[in-house]
Parts: C-alpha cells; sequence; structure tokens
C-alpha cells in the first residue's frame, strides 16, 4: 500500500476518533439522570451537590471536558464511579473476554458464510440455495435474545449437554476445555445474525461474479470448473464480501451486550450494561472509545487488504 494512501486513512481514522470522543462524552452526560439520584433518590440537594463534587459533576460541562481530555492526553481516562479504580485497568480485565468471544464468532461465520455461500451463489435456485437462504433470512429475523434463552433451554436445561452461562465452571478457571463448552453457545447466538449476513453477501457476489465475461473467457479456454472458480470467482467475489466482514467484528464487540448478559459472560458488553445502568460516566465513555477505536482499526486493515485480491485497487491508490 502507498505510503500516501497510508497516511490519509490514518489521519481519517484519528479525525474519526477525535469526533467520537467529543460527541461521547457530552451525549453520555447529557442523559437524564446521574450518579448522585442512583445513589438514593431520597438525597436531599445538599448531598446530591456533595456527591457531584466528590465525582467532579458540579463543574460546567466544557470545563469537565477540559479535564477529561488532559487526563486523556496523559493516557488515563478517568476513574470508575462504580469501582473506584482506573476506567483503563477495568477495561483491559474484561476486554480478553470479549475479544476472544467475538474472534471466536468472526471465525466461525468465515468458515461458515463464505463457502455456503459461495456455494449458492454457484447453484443458484437450487433446492440447496433454497433451504439455505430460507435459514439465513431467519436467523437475521429472530432477536439475539429470544435465540439464547432458546438455547439454554434446549442444551442447558433439557439436555443437559453444555452450560447454561458463565466463562468457567466453579474451581476450574484456567481449564481450556472447559472454556471451549461455555464458548459454545455464546457464539453461536452471536455469530448467528453474522453468518447469515455474510453468507447472503457472498452468494450475491459470486452469483454477480460468475456472470462476468472474464469468467465465460476462462471456461471457453478450456480450463475446469475447479480452476475457474478458484482462480478467478473466489478472488473477485471477496472483493466486496471483506467490506461486510469488516464491518463484523466491531458489530460483534460492540453488540455483544445483550449475549454477555443473557450468558453471563465477563466482557465488554456486560460491563457496559451495568456502566449505563449505574450512570458511570468515565466507563461508559471509555467502553465507546475502545468500540470506535476497534471500528477504526479494523476497517483500516480491510484497506489494507483490498490490493492484495485486486490489484487495480492498489493502482488506483
Amino acid at each position: 500500500m502507498p505510503f500516501p494512501y497510508l497516511l490519509k486513512r490514518l489521519l481519517h481514522a484519528a479525525v474519526v476518533l477525535v469526533v467520537v470522543c467529543v460527541i461521547a462524552f457530552f451525549l453520555i452526560r447529557l442523559a437524564p439522570g446521574g450518579p448522585s439520584l442512583l445513589a438514593d433518590p431520597n438525597l436531599g440537594s445538599v448531598e446530591r451537590q456533595a456527591i457531584e463534587e466528590r465525582l467532579g459533576l458540579n463543574d460546567p460541562l466544557p470545563v469537565q471536558f477540559a479535564k477529561w481530555t488532559a487526563q486523556l492526553a496523559q493516557g488515563e481516562l478517568g476513574q470508575s464511579f462504580l469501582y473506584g479504580t482506573p476506567v483503563t485497568q477495568i477495561i483491559l480485565s474484561r476486554l480478553p473476554n470479549t475479544l476472544l468471544l467475538a474472534g471466536m464468532s468472526l471465525l466461525i461465520t468465515i468458515l461458515i458464510a463464505i463457502p455456503l455461500g459461495m456455494l449458492c451463489g454457484l447453484r443458484p435456485n437450487s433446492w440447496l440455495d433454497r433451504v439455505i437462504s430460507t435459514i439465513s433470512v431467519v436467523f437475521i429475523a429472530v432477536p439475539v435474545f429470544w435465540l439464547g434463552l432458546l438455547l439454554i433451554i434446549l442444551f442447558a436445561v433439557t439436555l443437559h449437554v453444555l452450560p447454561a452461562g458463565g466463562m468457567y465452571t466453579t474451581g476450574r478457571e484456567g481449564n481450556l476445555p472447559d472454556l471451549a463448552r461455555h464458548l459454545i453457545l455464546p457464539v453461536l447466538v452471536l455469530s448467528s445474525a453474522s453468518i447469515a449476513e455474510v453468507l447472503r453477501y457472498t452468494r450475491s457476489s459470486t452469483r454477480s461474479v460468475s456472470r462476468q465475461d472474464y469468467v465465460r473467457t476462462a471456461r471457453a479456454k478450456g480450463l475446469n470448473e475447479f480452476s475457474v472458480h478458484s482462480r478467478h470467482t473466489l478472488k473477485n467475489a471477496l472483493i466486496p464480501v471483506l467490506t461486510v466482514l469488516g464491518l463484523q467484528l466491531p458489530r460483534l464487540i460492540g453488540g455483544a451486550a445483550v449475549t454477555e448478559t443473557i450468558f453471563s459472560w465477563p466482557g465488554m458488553g456486560r460491563l457496559s450494561v451495568e456502566a449505563a445502568l449505574g450512570r458511570d460516566y468515565p466507563l461508559m465513555t471509555a467502553i465507546t472509545i475502545f468500540v470506535a477505536l476497534a471500528v477504526v482499526m479494523f476497517n483500516l486493515l480491510i484497506d489494507m487488504l483490498y490490493p492484495l485480491i485486486d490489484p487495480r485497487i492498489k493502482a488506483e491508490a
């Protein structure tokens, strides 16, 4: 990738992060309610003012933002109202768990959606295409919380083959097989909509590419079907699919709140729910920034992969 293009993308990413920081800070603090009201709704005005002064919320918003920006410039995101510890420390303790859950969900999405999508795209309107397309629509339409509860009832309550929640069985912390068993249901729920979406994009892209002139030319030259699809169809069909995949990991990280809450998974999604319910402004702001950073960095990675698949993009860049 040419350096000027990379520099342009990095500057664009920096601007996006700055805008997200500003919007997140002000919108979160302008929301109704506050830590003092949640502590005790019956507190008098004097007690509430004392709590707000202790938390640094009695200053005007521009002053609070200036103080927070000064902390951010030093690599600090403030102290959590709920936990009383640095926000960065809390997030870093939960981030690996969410990355594990989201990473496994993305891997399952790639392994299932792309092969099945290509198969449906190469055999449009076949019985297999119709069955898989119908199932994908169902998974897009089904609410995540309903699917999660259904799988818990089926596999944990009725069949007793998988745990209902948590990351480890009590007393088996660090046991990899036990971790794998606890991962199965959350990964299935979190990846269900992503699999369906990527599958449909892959099917549409494969079907479109297979009708192109260069694919017909490859067949006319005498290449067998495997060579035609592996050399021409697959590579070109993956270009738009990469864009969709670029949105999946950040969405999985940011959208894990419901899944992590249902399965009591100790990740950032569940942490964001706790922070929102507790009006923990520093923690809510920091989580928003981390999710935005994941979106920006992963899309930057996707931009760097484009030229490897299509040399024309490298030439244009």
